[in-house]
């Protein structure tokens, strides 16, 4: 159970009393505060979290996390002494734990917490695909074990240590979705989780104006694989080049997945059945099984075969393995909802990168009915962005039969289409979200399949709130 006592012996040489209470939950958001909380102020670019001290404990935190006095009328231990002299628990009033630096403590107190339990830590890095593997990785090892994952998109250096204090003893294994922006961010997640399997999907421009390269994106996603003990295993994707250039780069056993028969597991025969999932073969070893997933797009083969490989390291059947795979409980980022007239939404708002929504482009050539894309700018593509919007371009012109774009950068995708074939008359570009909406309303015609992307900043959800036809 997770006390005080836990940051207190952490952060300093406190000897716990056993009067230290129970923290029932760690944030870095006061809205997200439950009775009971820890609460860490954060001082970011935008906000500094020690302005809602005072609001979270209001809504019921116990402590916070701070890297200064806040106010006489709460407790406080200044923890960047040798010891503190006098530790003020059970007063009525809160307690304040102040520290050097908030993230370098919240990252100690979680390294700690799950240094406690002995769940091996399976890591997933890459571009593109890392919430889905993780969601359908999970599915696929419940069938055997007690697996933790972690919660929505809480993967990075901020987020994943909040999330490491969910992690309870009975837990067999944990799922950690690990995220960056530059590099040594992946190395301070595997310090903290030290992950024992480690799987990347493939390496895009995501995030390539604040990484500055290519060759340091994937430099950044090569630290899970250089922190893999010698007893581990890296599942590397065999399609990517820059994911396979990783190998040289690792002590542990190195297996590999994708569309080659070179791959120790592969997969071909592959099939889109629309919104009825994908079919495909699988081959690993002398074995081959055809399966059905219900997951949207041909690009989720690659997401099965992570999922898989997994299971496989992990000793499972094949029978749990589909089972897994098959689970259709599993909630991944694209979505259908109705629309007007009878119309599909595919509800794709996520994010966006341009691996992400080429993928998706190519799920809407295997369905039915008219196609419109509704495509928001990709942000922090650097000096890729422009090339990157016109690829998309290139490919709305040969899916869509009509585009509306939204923002500066999605310009691009509508002047290459335009230049690739798609007539002028069918693209209309516009500057946000809202203005599309009556745009898309009229223009929507019976039964046509409505895609929706863009990336999170350009809030397309917008467009899905106002013409999804929720029940």
């Amino acid at each position: 159970m997770l006390t005080l006592a836990h940051f207190l012996q952490t952060l300093s040489t406190y000897e716990p009393t056993g009067r230290e209470p129970v923290v029932s939950r760690v944030v870095m958001d006061s809205r997200e505060v439950v009775p009971g909380s820890l609460f860490v102020a954060y001082t970011g670019e935008k906000v500094d979290g020690h302005d809602f001290v005072t609001a979270a404990f209001e809504q019921g935190a116990i402590a916070a996390l701070v890297d200064r006095p806040i106010s006489d009328a709460y407790a406080t231990i200044d923890l960047r002494t040798a010891a503190p002299t006098t530790v003020p628990l059970g007063a009525s009033k809160p307690v304040c734990l102040v520290v050097e630096d908030t993230i370098a403590a919240l990252q100690t107190s979680a390294k700690a917490w799950r240094a406690r339990f002995p769940a091996k830590v399976i890591g997933i890095t890459g571009s593109v695909g890392k919430t889905s593997t993780k969601e359908l990785t999970h599915a696929v090892l419940c069938g055997r074990y007690r697996t933790f994952k972690s919660p929505g998109n809480r993967n990075s250096i901020l987020g994943l240590p909040l999330a490491l204090f969910d992690l309870q003893e009975t837990d067999e294994l944990a799922v950690l979705e690990m995220g960056m922006y530059t590099t040594g961010e992946i190395a301070t997640l595997c310090d903290m989780t030290s992950p024992k399997i480690g799987v990347v999907t493939l390496i895009g421009s995501v995030h390539l104006e604040r990484a500055g390269s290519m060759e340091n994106i994937v430099k950044a996603k090569r630290e899970l694989v250089e922190a893999l003990p010698t007893d581990g295993t890296a599942i590397l994707n065999k399609d990517d080049a820059r994911v396979m250039s990783m190998a040289d780069h690792t002590q542990a056993r190195v297996f590999t997945y994708g569309l080659s028969n070179t791959a120790d597991l592969w997969a071909d025969n592959i099939r889109s059945m629309g919104l009825d999932g994908v079919r495909f073969t699988l081959h690993h070893e002398d074995e081959s099984l055809v399966v059905q997933v219900p997951l949207l797009g041909r690009h989720s083969v690659h997401t099965s075969l992570r999922a898989a490989a997994v299971g496989l390291v992990e000793g499972l059947t094949w029978d749990e393995i589909l089972h897994g795979l098959r689970n259709t409980a599993v909630q991944l980022h694209l979505d259908t909802v109705p629309g007007p007239k009878n119309s599909l939404i595919i509800d794709d708002t996520y994010n966006a990168s341009p691996a992400s929504v080429m993928a998706v482009l190519n799920l809407m050539h295997d369905l039915d009915g008219r196609s419109v894309a509704v495509l928001g700018d990709m942000l922090e593509l650097g000096h890729m962005e422009e090339e990157a919007h016109r690829q998309i371009g290139r490919r709305v012109a040969e899916v869509a039969k009509l585009l509306v774009t939204v923002g500066r950068r999605a310009r691009w995708i509508g002047h290459e289409a335009i230049a690739s074939g798609l007539p002028k008359d069918k693209v209309i570009m516009v500057d946000d979200a809202v203005t599309a909406v009556p745009i898309l309303e009229e223009l929507i015609e019976e039964k046509d399949t409505v895609l929706v992307k863009g990336s999170l900043g350009m809030r397309m959800d917008q467009i899905i709130n106002a013409l999804g036809q929720y029940d």
